[in-house]
């Protein structure tokens, strides 16, 4: 797995390839050490990582809720990964999180506090569902590091340019409170 991992990296995080990006989403389901390769190259070429943590597609929690032998759930490891990754790091760190807008944190998960240090994109706002008081009550204190994204809704307003525009000021203007960078993609 870590010399495909590696391969990927190198075609869509190293600033040299045709395919550079500055962000991917990664899944850490192989295993959390199987990200390492992206996240150490995106690092290296000042790129960011979006792992996948806790989504909000319905069989998601079919391993993200799973409980390890510590007690832990695996949502909730994805997280402490990610957080270690950005410990240190003054302001926000450049390893973010997956965490969809209309999950549900059971307690007995073991998952606390969202902050990672690091960006926050969350997906499922608009048609999927997700508001933004979904978003502070999931969030909490972490609200501030969200990305919110609402493709579907911004989506449904096309294929005119004027109506996409005004759909994307629309979900900028919802979500502005949490002083958060909206996404419209």
């Amino acid at each position: 797995m870590g010399s495909t991992a590696q391969g990927y990296a190198d075609a869509y995080l190293d600033r040299n390839s045709p395919l550079y990006v500055d962000a991917i989403t990664v899944s850490p389901y192989l295993g959390i050490g199987s990200v390492d390769p992206m996240i150490d190259t995106a690092l290296a070429n000042d790129a960011g990582v979006f792992v996948l943590a806790l989504t909000s597609n319905p069989e998601g929690p079919q391993v993200q809720h799973a409980v390890t032998a510590d007690g832990r759930s695996v949502g909730g490891l994805v997280l402490d990964a990610v957080a270690s990754r950005n410990a240190g790091v003054e302001g926000l760190g450049s390893i973010g999180a997956v965490v969809g807008a209309t999950i549900e944190l059971p307690s007995d998960l073991g998952i606390g506090n969202l902050d990672v240090n690091g960006p926050l994109l969350v997906p499922g706002i608009g048609a999927q569902g997700g508001t933004l008081d979904d978003v502070r009550r999931i969030f909490g204190d972490a609200a501030r590091n969200v990305l919110p994204t609402s493709s579907r809704e911004v989506l449904a307003a096309g294929p005119d340019k004027v109506a996409l525009h005004d759909a994307a000021l629309v979900a900028i203007e919802t979500f502005a409170p949490l002083g958060a960078t909206t996404s419209a993609g």
